[in-house]
């Protein structure tokens, strides 16, 4: 059961740019009866993309949870694989003369700056999005590993002056829109983050834009912007 693939239809569109990203699903939220997405809303869960794609397959979703229950039985085990599978996808980016990257919480919210994994691989690019207000801030002060790229996610429970806080601090801040992308949102400019998924080559200070997909596109929390 390996823990990394080589892209969806959204990291694959990063290929045109010359990386290719590994990333790695787990089971979002408590399904695997721990929750990896602690600062999760009732919108983000209720948009979440965890069975968008090959993730409505009954044994994709299988796997996505027995990861998950691995993760936190047996971390070191867990942990030891994962760096095996990092070694084993950077010299399949070498074959494919394309730069690795790799983002770990595609469908999870982990600290992965404190498990020994992203510092292992100090060359390399990591990035993630998070909706954890320490993590983002640790970020910011600088307090994360060199080669880890953080944005900030928002929900419906984010208050205004905190997307404005992370962004004057030089900060991103993900957004999920309706329809199409507005120039700029709460004043801030926003830039199209559906173009590809390397976040750590956006500008800084800005609102990274998302359409809204599959659930989302019904969403009544506030978690998805209802632009006019």
């Amino acid at each position: 059961m390996p823990l990394l693939n080589d892209g969806n239809y959204k990291t694959r569109k990063g290929e045109r740019y010359g990386f290719i990203t590994f990333g790695m699903h787990l089971a979002p939220f408590k399904l695997a009866g721990r929750n990896v997405c602690p600062s999760a809303s009732a919108g983000c869960a209720a948009a979440c993309l965890n069975t968008a794609g090959r993730g409505i397959m009954k044994n994709v979703q299988e796997a996505r949870i027995k990861k998950t229950k691995w993760f936190h039985s047996d971390r070191s085990g867990f942990l030891s694989e994962l760096r095996k599978e990092i070694a084993s996808s950077l010299r399949k980016a070498k074959r494919k003369e394309m730069n690795p990257c790799f983002r770990l919480n595609l469908t999870s919210d982990l600290p992965w700056e404190s498990l020994d994994v992203i510092s292992a691989f100090p060359e390399y690019q990591f990035y993630d999005y998070t909706k954890i207000k320490r993590r983002m801030f640790r970020y910011l002060a600088g307090d994360l590993p060199q080669n880890y790229h953080l944005t900030f996610s928002r929900s419906e429970e984010t208050p205004d002056d905190l997307v404005h806080e992370i962004c004057e601090r030089g900060g991103n801040v993900a957004a999920v829109f309706s329809q199409d992308l507005p120039k700029k949102w709460q004043g801030i400019m926003v830039i199209d983050g559906d173009d590809s998924d390397l976040r750590f080559r956006d500008p800084r200070g800005v609102i990274v834009g998302l359409r809204a997909k599959g659930r989302g596109k019904k969403d009544t929390t506030g978690f998805v912007i209802y632009n006019d």
